[in-house]
């Protein structure tokens, strides 16, 4: 028999790419009451959204490229954050050194009148500059303190590890978050609470396309045929081939490559003082450290590449990493045994004929593809942007697509919270007494709901209510983590592999806590909820050793 229209769901928007950009469009669209269909090839947040700094940040680098408007638009969805994701995203204390008075003005004027090669030297007068605009654009919803400037002497009080070869420093504020994956999912959540009608559908594959119908299947071999007016390509580094296969010509990304390590290092920690260093390296490009979840956070590079299926962060840039904390710590031993997890990813940045990858807008675009003949449909490309900037650009694509539909915003998303931040207790009287409650009514002791609080914000009341229906026996192989937690992940939030588990809906690969035990036992967890019979639960542990082993350095 024939396929017949009925075998065909329509939807008012088709996404395509599941990162943080796609599942921002998701959210704020299905908010608006449009029945929506997003997809991935993989797991939601899996591709470039899972490889950043970690940083929410206004973009302090861009007042030297003169992307002022990126600055001002930044520092508010900075600001904003803090506030809707209040689980995940905190403020963070940044030191920036300064290794020279004077240097690099001229150059930096140079670079905000067009030149495309970057300053190599960022003086003291520089900094200060930047800092004090810095704070004027952070100045609407600001939630942290202005900034601090000194002058070597007290600078190297404040950082006594740092070289002593500093002039001057500064403390400014940023944001890091802690789980980026995992907002990536409460985004596509929060959208499917939000309208019963939108599905969402992660590893599963666009097929082929006939006329304006897409064909997509999924891991179970499932197909399904779909359609929708608009289509939006969410695919980051991917974009140009999806639009291949919708039958839009043209190249719209350049990305470059941008990896991290994480040391294992408690005297660096310790000595960071609870603070970013936000510095320049030897060779002019700006690197990073600070602490995150208990281990170094070091990155980052930026060089052209445009494979994200193989990339992975090389020994030479290890090599680059260690020898810049060398020379701005060398008090403090550095070594490849400290590193516990590596990782890399192609930032979706616009096509590009800069000399300079650093110098490449990290501002958004989403260029419309008109319906042509044999596609019926729109494709609107969401090009670049940034993760601190995903719920604005968002905004602006979902404004574009209502006007399109005729249709008008019902609901902002701007002092929305995000999943688990919803009624989550800001200060410390009132997370106390969430605390307190929740050990009463439970039983449980207060430092495992306190974990539980900080991993998944308030979501932890529902991982709480499955605890207290079967037990809260604990994981004999990874400590504080217990079996009903990972149980209600596998049943609760669309995992289809064991990587989704550890690696997305929770930290625990990142932060090193994995060893085989504890990977067998997380996945004897997950065949039990997901049925997956002995030959699957083989298989999951396999894939997920082999890409932690191959990709991220890590020994199990």
């Amino acid at each position: 028999m024939g396929r017949t229209a009925a075998d065909v769901e329509t939807f008012d928007v088709i996404i395509l790419g599941a990162g943080i950009n796609g599942a921002g469009l998701f959210r704020d669209l299905c908010l608006q009451g449009l029945k929506c269909l997003i997809v991935d090839k993989a797991d939601f947040g899996s591709g470039t959204s899972a490889a950043p700094s970690r940083l929410i940040h206004g973009g302090i680098k861009y007042l030297e490229t003169g992307e002022l408007g990126l600055v001002a638009q930044s520092t508010l969805e900075r600001n904003l954050l803090l506030r809707n994701a209040p689980h995940c995203v905190e403020p963070l204390a940044t030191f920036i050194p300064a290794f020279s008075l004077a240097k690099g003005a001229w150059a930096a004027f140079r670079t905000l009148l067009g030149s495309t090669t970057a300053p190599r030297s960022r003086g003291a007068l520089l900094i200060k500059i930047g800092l004090a605009l810095y704070d004027l654009y952070g100045a609407r919803h600001r939630v942290m303190p202005r900034h601090r400037f000194m002058l070597r002497r007290r600078a190297l009080a404040e950082m006594p590890e740092i070289t002593p070869r500093i002039v001057a420093g500064g403390i400014y504020y940023d944001a890091r978050i802690s789980r980026p994956e995992r907002l990536v999912w409460e985004l596509v959540r929060d959208g499917l609470d939000a309208c019963p009608q939108a599905r969402a559908m992660n590893c599963t594959t666009l097929v082929d396309r006939e006329e304006g119908v897409l064909r997509l299947r999924a891991a179970d071999g499932g197909e399904r045929r779909v359609r929708a007016a608009t289509v939006v390509n969410g695919a980051g580094p991917w974009i140009d081939h999806v639009n291949a296969a919708l039958g839009v010509a043209g190249k719209l990304i350049g990305g470059t490559k941008g990896s991290h390590i994480l040391l294992r290092h408690p005297d660096l920690v310790k000595s960071l003082k609870g603070r970013m260093i936000y510095f320049e390296a030897d060779d002019g490009r700006i690197c990073l450290v600070y602490d995150y979840l208990g281990l170094a956070l070091v990155g980052s590079t930026d060089t052209k590449a445009d494979d994200p299926d193989t990339v992975r962060c090389e020994e030479d840039e290890i090599d680059y990493f260690l020898a810049s904390l060398r020379s701005l710590l060398p008090a403090l031993p550095f070594g490849r045994e400290q590193i516990v997890y590596a990782y890399s990813g192609i930032r979706p940045l616009p096509a590009s004929d800069a000399s300079n990858p650093g110098l490449i807008s990290r501002d958004h675009s989403a260029p419309v593809a008109e319906p042509a003949a044999g596609r019926p449909f729109a494709v609107i490309s969401l090009v670049g942007g940034k993760w601190t900037t995903f719920r604005g650009f968002s905004e602006e694509v979902a404004d574009t697509i209502l006007a399109r539909l005729g249709r008008d915003r019902t609901a902002s998303t701007q002092m929305l919270p995000i999943g688990g931040g919803r009624g989550f207790p800001t200060d410390e009287a009132a997370r106390r007494a969430w605390i307190s409650r929740r050990a009463s009514e439970s039983g449980l002791p207060a430092a495992r709901i306190a974990a539980l609080l900080a991993r998944y914000g308030t979501t932890a009341d529902a991982i709480l209510a499955h605890i207290h229906s079967g037990g809260d026996a604990p994981l004999s192989h990874v400590e504080d983590y217990g079996r009903a937690e990972i149980d209600w992940i596998a049943r609760s939030e669309m995992v289809v592999h064991l990587a989704d588990i550890v690696m997305r809906r929770t930290t625990l690969a990142i932060e090193g806590k994995l060893t085989e035990e504890g990977l067998e036992e997380i996945a004897a967890v997950a065949a039990e909820a997901l049925g997956w019979d002995e030959a699957r639960r083989a298989q999951e542990v396999a894939a997920v050793a082999g890409r932690l082993t191959a990709v991220n350095r890590v020994h199990l």
